[in-house]
């Protein structure tokens, strides 16, 4: 009976912990300080900058390839698109841009309780690199787009 009881507790402990993880979804704060929204769009999950560092090296999008585009703001700006979840705390098969670069990459990210390792690559998965984002600790005050 002893055991029966152990094996509810952990199994109730777990379902509570996986409720109140959040996985990839939620608000990332990026190593130069500004925030990133990943969400749900329709089936799939994006990112969007959501509120920009004064840390960042620029509040538009310098190094976007398009020379038309390079004056938008990096605030609200989509960054991420067509992730799929395989599970509450990985997302694959995404394309993510690099603000900072002007390129896009194909990506997944996986997240580990306040952490999350976004992996962005040309062609397969080893040319490439992983940045680490933490989980945002306050309530973001989103910027407007």
């Amino acid at each position: 009976m002893k055991y029966i009881a152990i094996l509810a507790l952990s199994a109730l402990l777990t379902t509570a912990a996986q409720a109140l993880s959040k996985g990839v979804l939620g608000e990332w704060v990026t190593p130069d300080g500004s925030t990133v929204s990943i969400y749900r769009c329709g089936s799939d999950v994006c990112a969007k900058i959501a509120a920009v560092s004064s840390r960042a090296p620029s509040r538009v999008d310098t190094e976007n390839p398009d020379p038309r585009e390079r004056k938008r703001p990096l605030c609200g700006l989509e960054i991420g698109h067509g992730f799929r979840l395989t599970s509450p705390d990985h997302a694959e098969g995404g394309h993510i841009y690099d603000p900072e670069s002007g390129n896009t990459y194909s990506g997944w990210m996986t997240s580990n309780g306040n952490t999350l390792r976004l992996r962005g690559y040309v062609g397969i998965s080893i040319f490439g690199r992983t940045e680490t984002w933490t989980r945002a600790q306050h309530d973001v005050t989103s910027c407007r787009a």
